[in-house]
């Protein structure tokens, strides 16, 4: 327990401690009865922390430095803005780079789970075979009625209860492994600014310097055969290197990556409330074919691009748009 009580200035300070410096604007003081409370369940490169203000409170951290903050709503409500985009899902998570604010009210209890970026850093390492040059962006809003999220954040849960209990006290290596399924999980199930990042542990380094290529010039008008260039291999050798390491062919990577790009792009528009359409969506990232392009997307994502960019306009608005 790091703080108990109802002085919101006192626990503000055991936060900063913690966490890092940030501001804090009390809109209503806690009233008889309530206070805050502080918890560290454990510390370390995936440290699990339970937070609550008891009053109504505004908290600005601004730009994360080294580490990613991923909130999970026990109760209370509240809203998680990053970048200037206030989220439409109460789970979240931002990292090094991004601008971060959040509003809770005297209800809200949250678990917070931070992750260090150099636990990141390695993850993505290990699957590429080489660094990346810039800390990993993910998309914020973690989307819980997508299946693949809504296990994450069970499998986050799971550790946030055993965390600091006799388990891991006993076995370190049992939390190791988990640690690693919450970071490879996270890779694979949300939208980041790597791309699609397959495991590579096993893969030559040619197929590395393909996958690499991909995620930095997918948004050029690149072919396989640039693929095969970049990797320093014929287009025969590179195909066989990808059918056996990855399972898949160079072409439908290079479309996978394209597809999350344009993922990203509609939840952002989503997001803003900024006027685009699944046609300038698509043909932005080479898709040539919109019902295609729709049909990978829905067995990508379980749903299709226009409900994506529906579910992000007023009621009105996205009845009179159709799907264009």
């Amino acid at each position: 327990m790091l703080f108990s009580g109802g002085e919101v200035r006192d626990l503000h300070d055991a936060v900063s401690a913690e966490f890092a410096p940030h501001r804090l604007r009390v809109r209503e003081a806690p009233g008889p009865g309530d206070g805050g409370r502080f918890v560290r369940r454990w510390r370390g490169e995936v440290s699990v922390y339970e937070l609550g203000y008891g009053a109504d409170v505004d908290v600005v951290p601004g730009e994360l430095a080294d580490f990613y903050s991923v909130q999970i709503p026990l109760t209370g409500s509240g809203v998680v803005t990053v970048d200037g985009r206030p989220l439409a899902t109460p789970f979240s998570i931002a990292g090094p780079g991004q601008r971060l604010a959040m509003s809770w009210d005297r209800a809200s209890v949250n678990q917070v789970l931070l992750i260090t970026r150099q636990a990141v850093d390695r993850a993505v390492t290990v699957r590429r075979g080489e660094p990346g040059r810039e800390a990993v962006r993910f998309d914020p809003a973690l989307d819980g009625d997508r299946a693949a999220v809504a296990e994450w954040l069970e499998l986050a849960r799971c550790y946030a209860r055993t965390a600091g209990g006799e388990l891991f006290a006993r076995s370190p290596l049992a939390r190791q492994h988990h640690e690693q399924l919450l970071l490879h999980g996270l890779l694979d199930i949300q939208q980041h600014s790597l791309g699609r990042v397959p495991a590579l542990v096993a893969a030559p380094a040619a197929v590395r310097r393909a996958v690499t290529f991909c995620a930095e010039h997918a948004h050029e008008p690149i072919s396989v055969a640039d693929l095969a260039r970049a990797a320093r291999v014929s287009l025969p050798s590179l195909r066989r290197g990808f059918r056996t390491h990855l399972g898949t062919t160079p072409l439908a990577h290079l479309r996978r990556v394209r597809l999350d790009l344009a993922h990203h792009d509609l939840l952002a528009a989503a997001g803003s409330g900024h006027a685009t359409t699944v046609t300038q969506v698509a043909l932005r990232w080479g898709f040539g074919h919109l019902g295609r392009f729709s049909q990978e997307y829905r067995e990508a994502y379980g749903r299709l691009p226009s409900e994506v960019l529906d579910r992000g306009r007023p009621q009105s608005a996205a009845g009179s748009t159709g799907t264009g």
